[in-house]
């Protein structure tokens, strides 16, 4: 018997009739001797469909307000799932993150979770019922409800795993498991049996998009054992954990991650005096803009080229307020790109085997493809290049790595 936290996205409890598919997959752990508590989203679209109601009323909803209002939709969910499982003849009882006691901080449309009082789901789940909680909220010291921002019941539910000491925290959605790549982009691309939180971490934050950062982050923290498997096909998914294997067979590389929404910019002609990356950098993480990748190159002339990308969506934000500096600094010129993608290679075999940056620059070379920015840490590598290359790089790399899967006839995965 094991305690597991099973979390089902918008997609996998999109309409009652997959709710009730849900129910009797929740039906089969329990018949099978597990307790189990289920963590819920929204039904796919609704969350979308309140933004869009508040809307209406005003272009900037009150956050308070805004998440009394979307936190409606994971509600919906968690007393539908738990009338289809007690049809079923399994005891169930649903709660809002208020009644479960999902403590967090009063950031409201991105709240943090802070604690988890977890004695009133201990309880129930001692008087042999299944709980059913929503995903995505929680509710302030002053009790106001908080929501976690997109995608944030994942973070529940590695959240719960983590209180309850759980032994597992399954995550259902429309994958079944993780790739080495996005099988879209590379037809060959494998899903890998087991991966580690490092690695995993990488990959959400480089563009991956199966798991949510902020879920890897706690999994990892509380070593919560975190698997990724498809809501309505049967298999063994991946497998997230600390576990760094030490054997021959280790890959170099685990995954190859992708972000197109990137975009870059250049001031150029700055001079050189010291402090000068605080003023450019300093206003523009005040203007709420991130910043990814940075280089710096000086010139014999005592002055400083100074390059940085930010996500797509920030570019004329960031723009604007470099232009700004400029001025100020009387710097040469503003150039900006919004025509480039990030690539990174992920492995944390990468810390035992030499050559592996140049491997993917030669991979990248013999295509033609010019390299604009290079970033490395101890298990990534990551390069900005031209937008239009990036499917080409991605499957370039995942065969220079012999991430491919084996031809067809091979029973090997």
């Amino acid at each position: 018997m094991a305690l597991i936290v099973q979390k089902f996205g918008g997609t996998s409890v999109g309409t009652v009739e997959r709710i009730e598919q849900v129910a009797e997959k929740v039906k089969k752990f329990r018949d099978g001797g597990d307790d189990i508590v289920v963590v819920v989203s929204a039904m796919s679209g609704e969350t979308n469909r309140l933004i869009d109601l508040a809307k209406q009323i005003s272009d900037q909803p009150v956050p308070r307000e805004l998440d009394v209002m979307v936190s409606t939709g994971e509600q919906v969910t968690i007393a539908l799932l738990a009338m289809a499982l007690i049809k079923r003849g399994v005891p169930a009882v649903s709660y809002t993150g208020n009644q479960v006691r999902i403590l967090t901080d009063s950031a409201h449309t991105k709240a943090r979770i802070l604690q988890i009082d977890a004695q009133r789901i201990q309880r129930d789940i001692k008087a042999g019922r299944v709980v059913v909680v929503a995903g995505f909220q929680g509710v302030d010291e002053k009790g106001n409800i908080t929501t976690l921002g997109r995608g944030g019941s994942d973070t529940t539910g590695v959240a719960l795993a983590a209180a309850l000491k759980a032994d597992e925290c399954q995550i259902y959605t429309d994958v079944d498991g993780v790739y080495t790549t996005d099988p879209r982009v590379v037809a060959k691309a494998q899903r890998l049996d087991k991966i580690t939180f490092e690695e995993m971490l990488e990959m959400a934050s480089l563009g991956s998009k199966v798991l949510q950062i902020r879920a890897v982050e706690f999994a990892g923290k509380y070593s919560v054992p975190l698997r990724v498997l498809h809501s309505f096909q049967e298999g063994p998914g991946t497998l997230i954990t600390l576990d760094e294997e030490e054997s021959m067979e280790q890959p170099i590389i685990s995954g190859i991650a992708f972000n197109r929404d990137e975009a870059k910019l250049t001031i150029r002609g700055v001079p050189d005096t010291p402090g000068v990356a605080f003023k450019i950098l300093g206003p523009i993480s005040a203007a709420n803009v991130e910043v990814d990748m940075i280089v710096q190159n000086v010139a014999h002339d005592n002055t400083t080229d100074f390059t940085f990308t930010v996500h797509r969506n920030d570019y004329n934000n960031a723009l604007q307020v470099l232009q700004s500096i400029a001025n100020e600094m009387g710097a040469r010129e503003v150039i900006g790109d919004t025509d480039i993608a990030k690539v990174s290679i992920v492995g944390v075999g990468m810390r035992s085997h030499a050559g592996v940056a140049s491997r993917m620059f030669e991979a990248l070379a013999k295509e033609n493809i010019n390299i604009q920015m290079i970033s490395t840490s101890e298990i990534k590598v990551s390069v900005v290049i031209e937008e239009k290359y990036l499917e080409l790089a991605v499957r370039a790399l995942h065969t220079a790595f012999e991430l491919d899967a084996p031809a067809v006839g091979n029973t090997a995965e």
